[in-house]
């Protein structure tokens, strides 16, 4: 499967297992920072970590605080390979934005329809710098 998504944030290509998640994430509470793993109870993922796989998300529940959590999962080494988001979030997509101006390599940001994620669900994918997102086989 191949996809062209649109660039959101440009950032370092990224290659890793994907992980499709099956419902909206806050990252203010619903990740872990420290280890990149889901930390909220209540979705129905949580346990999983996010740190060097391919992150698929349908949606984020708001909080002004998700870009802190994601640019400190940058600057710890637990940040997703890369990030596709159904729909763009600036509040989110601003972590990579400040980390990358404090001169850390960030992982690039895409945008895809919904229908294509769960194509790539249970596989290894490759985003390129250039957007193209591509089952690794």
């Amino acid at each position: 499967m191949n996809s062209a998504a649109e660039i959101l944030v440009p950032g370092k290509a990224g290659e890793g297992e994907a992980l499709v998640l099956m419902a909206p994430i806050s990252f203010w509470g619903g990740v872990d920072p420290k280890t990149g793993r889901i930390a909220d109870v209540r979705h129905p993922q949580h346990g999983e970590v996010i740190a060097g796989r391919v992150l698929f998300l349908p949606g984020t529940i708001g909080s002004s605080s998700a870009s802190a959590v994601l640019m400190e999962l940058v600057h710890n080494g637990r940040a997703p390979a890369a990030l596709v988001l159904h729909e763009p979030d600036a509040i989110l997509l601003l972590g990579l934005i400040v980390a990358r101006e404090m001169g850390w390599q960030t992982p690039i940001a895409v945008r895809l329809e919904r229908g294509a994620f769960d194509a790539y669900r249970g596989g290894a994918v490759a985003v390129a710098a250039d957007g193209a997102i591509t089952a690794v086989i």
